[in-house]
């Protein structure tokens, strides 16, 4: 395709979108979501759909009415006509060629396999047209840096790698002028055992690397289903015109950038030994050893040339018989294009497979089976003290379940050095916090792991050794993850699997997506014409919608601010009756006293000496929550890196005991760190050494009790997580979450909860 390139400056033309109240092929505003919400959100059965619909009709018959749709077939035939997002799946079938033998044949020999398929030009255009991205998507490569001049990445097109392939197509003059489109891949063949019951067919994911790390954190539609072990070969020479998220139409260059992929099948698509590391040459036995040479498809060809298959694998790891795929795509080397796995190598991995087993294994050692497991225990009650935070799960019973999931481990990844410290030595705490290649060895002189290098050629441990030259190849990693394509194979395979009649799935697994995706593409043409705002039913008797309710958890999709605090909706008692439940008679005093100083300006003089507003009769009320969102990217955030969390106050959590969470408050933005914390006061003038993290104490009056004051809700920064300095003693039976924080002396800042805390306490 030819085109003209524009004048600089020029606006985008108009695309003609539908009228306000065309909802083809939906009949109403009503119909569509009732369509989204059975079909997206619940997944109701085919025959739940019948039956709702026919109480529906039911319910409205004698008004001479009906329901949205007759029965589930009608529902999916109108589903199939929406002209969005119709990418149709392309099956063809594979079988063995080769000699079969007429002894010991293996059964796949012959069998046929279907591979479905999308076409990949028609899921860029999708992903390129979706105005959902706009404001989120890079369309040049750049380099950012911080003040001071240290290197700043973020998202994938400020990587190393896109400033070396745009120069690479810079030499061909018919690229000049073109946007690259970096292709980014994610696969695991272990996910779909699940669904279909064979182990030689799994989904192959696709996204671009243009779109911001957040928007792919957040699965916004930037990650999609490509296939099922269909991978097609095409490269390309000239580049496409396309349009893109902010309505203009570009020349585009698309080029294999990235894979996402857990180790076995890293070294599965490298085409090597497993035990070895796919991206550098360290030897099987000695993976802890730095500065090897990297893996490139240059020098794994010349290895293939040069030696026989048995040194291949026994020298080289190189399975000389089998070749990458990319092979057949131009300037893609398969070694290069591995990225960071934070899921199975750091969480699940390090912190899981490695840490938490060797420290027990450790205990076991030092002290005999049954200290061993008495302070196993202890560990336990620690973590089950542990005070509630938003989104943090809670273990009543420490970590003494049968299997682990990678949210288990992220939950205990945030609390596990303060549970760990006085029980085990300070080297392998400070293993945990920092530095683990630099404090690992004292696995090795507990007797814990095998002396030598053989005793740390663990493959995933030797993945941190890659992580900084990964980082500044491809961004960071958390918009690189497999946990991204977990997500999504929820979606794309476990949950259609589950609406399938569980015969010959895979069919009805993508007919289902198909549905899907159109739902979720005609949604993102009604967004883009103002055709959602507010809720169906304020939509439809056109008033302002009520609030939503106060969840623990929220993401939003900005815009992207530092932070913002609002009020719950409901209020609840009166000052006075809350100074008679806290049992704190001066609390009318002090709400005064913060009046005067809110309405006159005057923080300086004492309660005795101001003239005191008279609040007796007054319209009191008292909020037991209210919500902080803040910037997050690192955390389950919307399109804007913005999360949300409630903040409680409740004499009564739940109809069980009372909940007073802790909060950051900023006084003054200037003082760096903590110095802007108040009622706890910092023990030190810097982190604990061991941890990494604060440690504070309560403040008390003179006559002994806690420090208490009014001050105003948006003082409230964000919430912090206390955990106490539990020392070397084991812990009382009687101590636990819901009085922990009022029976400790000192208690660490948890600055690992999340992104904006590790900010706050660095």
């Amino acid at each position: 395709m030819f085109s003209n390139d524009l004048p600089p400056g020029t606006q985008p033309v108009p695309q003609n979108g539908p009228d306000k109240n065309d909802w083809y092929p939906f009949t109403s505003h009503v119909k569509f979501e009732t369509a989204e919400f059975l079909f997206t959100t619940s997944q109701m059965p085919q025959s739940h759909v019948d039956r709702l619909m026919q109480l529906w009709t039911a319910s409205v018959l004698h008004h001479n009415e009906r329901a949205r749709f007759v029965d589930h077939v009608d529902l999916h035939q109108v589903i199939d006509t929406i002209p969005h997002g119709d990418i149709p799946w392309k099956s063809f079938q594979v079988q063995y060629a080769g000699k079969i033998p007429e002894c010991n044949a293996h059964g796949w020999m012959s069998k046929g396999y279907d591979i479905w398929f999308q076409d990949p030009n028609a899921v860029v255009k999708t992903l390129l047209g979706n105005p959902d991205f706009h404001n989120h998507f890079d369309y040049v490569p750049y380099r950012e840096f911080e003040p001071t001049g240290q290197r700043h990445w973020e998202n994938f097109m400020s990587g190393n790698w896109v400033w070396r392939h745009v120069d690479i197509l810079a030499k061909d003059p018919a690229m000049h002028g073109a946007m690259l489109m970096p292709i980014i891949l994610g696969s695991d063949k272990t996910m779909v055992l699940v669904a279909t019951g064979q182990n030689d067919n799994y989904p192959l994911y696709f996204s671009i690397g243009n779109i911001h790390n957040n928007t792919r954190r957040a699965h916004c539609n930037s990650v999609v289903l490509l296939a099922f072990l269909a991978i097609p070969k095409n490269g390309m020479s000239k580049p496409e015109v396309w349009q893109c998220p902010d309505g203009h139409f570009k020349h585009t260059a698309y080029a294999l950038a990235a894979y996402i992929a857990d180790y076995p099948e890293q070294v599965l698509l490298s085409c090597l030994v497993q035990g070895w590391c796919p991206i550098c040459m360290s030897m099987s036995n000695n993976l802890d050893r730095h500065n090897s040479i990297l893996w490139s498809h240059q020098h794994v060809e010349f290895c293939i040339c040069t030696f026989v298959l048995a040194e291949l694998w026994d020298q080289y790891s190189v399975v000389g018989d089998l070749m990458p795929f990319t092979n057949d795509f131009p300037h893609t080397d398969i070694y290069k294009m591995l990225t960071p796995d934070l899921l199975h190598q750091i969480i699940k991995g390090i912190f899981k497979d490695h840490l938490v087993t060797w420290i027990g294994k450790y205990l076991k050692i030092a002290h005999g089976e049954a200290e061993a497991n008495w302070i196993l225990d202890d560990i336990y009650q620690r973590i089950a003290a542990i005070p509630l935070y938003p989104n943090l799960q809670h273990f009543p019973e420490g970590w003494q379940f049968k299997q682990w999931t990678g949210d288990d481990s992220k939950v205990l990844m945030k609390v596990y050095l303060p549970a760990i410290k006085g029980h085990v030595p300070l080297g392998m705490v400070h293993a945990a916090f920092q530095h683990f290649h630099h404090h690992h060895r004292v696995f090795q002189e507990t007797g814990v792991r095998d002396n030598g290098p053989k005793g740390f050629s663990l493959p995933w441990q030797h993945s941190m050794n890659h992580y900084q030259h990964l980082i500044q190849e491809f961004s960071t990693p958390n918009g690189l993850c497999l946990s991204i394509t977990e997500s999504k194979h929820i979606k794309a395979v476990k949950q259609p699997w589950r609406c399938s009649n569980c015969f010959e799935a895979l069919g009805q697994m993508l007919i289902t997506n198909q549905h899907l995706d159109k739902l979720a593409a005609a949604q993102v043409n009604f967004e883009s014409h103002s055709m959602l705002k507010g809720s169906i039913l304020s939509a439809t008797t056109e008033v302002e919608g009520s609030d939503v309710d106060d969840n623990e958890v929220q993401v939003h999709d900005g815009p992207c601010v530092l932070n913002y605090v609002h009020l719950a909706k409901t209020p609840g008692t009166s000052l006075d009756a809350l100074a008679c439940h806290l049992q704190h008679p001066n609390l009318p005093l002090l709400t005064r006293c913060f009046l005067h100083s809110q309405l006159y300006d005057d923080t300086s003089q004492s309660a005795a000496n101001v003239a005191l507003l008279d609040l007796s009769g007054a319209p009191v009320s008292v909020f037991c929550s209210t919500i902080s969102t803040f910037y997050a990217p690192s955390d389950l955030s919307g399109l804007g890196g913005m999360h949300s969390e409630c903040i409680w106050s409740m004499p009564q959590w739940r109809k069980g005991p009372t909940c007073y969470d802790t909060v950051f408050l900023e006084w003054d933005p200037d003082i760096p760190g903590m110095g802007g914390l108040h009622w706890f006061s910092n023990i030190s003038d810097g982190p604990d050494k061991d941890t990494g993290m604060w440690v504070v104490q309560p403040d008390y009056d003179a006559d002994g009790q806690r420090e208490l004051e009014v001050v105003h809700v948006h003082s409230i920064l964000h919430g912090a997580h206390l955990i106490p300095v539990y020392g070397h003693t084991h812990l009382p039976t009687n101590v636990q979450y819901t009085n922990s924080l009022d029976v400790f002396q000192a208690y660490y800042v948890n600055k690992y909860i999340d992104h904006h805390a590790f900010e706050i306490a660095f």
